[in-house]
């Protein structure tokens, strides 16, 4: 069993216009035993994540100036090397969604459950962890269409391909099932697969059925 990762030099930032959210969730995290950095603009945030990178990022969709979208763009997050949370309001799905297909790890809505978020923070270190270890998925290197995807829709093809449910394969890579199922419809799209076999078949054998 893969232990937490060392906490005592973990750092969190935090990227929120909003002083009562980078607070609530400074307080969170620094009982929990990390260092947290709050930025109140994307720009100072994107200064230190560039030369400094944390062990994980919450960033707020909708802030002045940088949206949370154009910060992951300048951030190329599909390759960053910490996971990047979104906060979304309570119901804005679609954003959230589009956010994931700019390389956000995954997503939390407002208003916020603290054991909750603590909890997801874990997960998402401790599947870092795997990652960094290759306790993953192989998927086969040659089949149509590889090139589309970015690294994190082939860790979720891995999953898909050894036959992990939504709720699986959200476990193992730290991610919600929801988020799982967008990447697998970002997946299939790019692949052109019908559905689930067909997608399967894509990769296994290189042909549509």
């Amino acid at each position: 069993m893969i232990g937490r990762p060392q906490k005592s030099d973990q750092a969190i930032y935090i990227v929120d216009d909003d002083p009562a959210v980078r607070d609530a969730l400074s307080v969170v995290f620094e009982l929990e035993g990390y260092k947290v950095t709050g930025y109140e603009t994307g720009d100072a945030f994107l200064d230190a994540a560039k030369t400094h990178p944390p062990a994980c990022v919450f960033l707020d969709v909708h802030m002045p100036g940088r949206s949370g979208l154009d910060i992951l763009k300048a951030l190329n997050a599909d390759h960053y090397p910490a996971p990047i949370f979104i906060i979304s309001g309570q119901g804005d799905i679609p954003m959230a969604v589009t956010a994931i297909k700019f390389g956000a790890f995954d997503f939390i809505e407002k208003p916020f459950d603290a054991d909750h978020i603590v909890q997801r923070v874990h997960e998402a270190l401790e599947a870092q962890a795997r990652r960094e270890g290759s306790d993953h998925k192989a998927v086969p290197h040659d089949f149509p269409g590889r090139d589309l995807l970015t690294p994190r829709e082939i860790e979720v093809l891995g999953q898909i391909t050894a036959g992990a449910s939504n709720k699986e394969a959200g476990r193992h890579l730290g991610i919600s099932p929801r988020t799982i199922e967008v990447h697998r419809a970002r997946i299939m799209e790019k692949l052109g697969a019908r559905n689930a076999a067909d997608l399967v078949r894509i990769v296994l054998t290189g042909e549509h059925g």
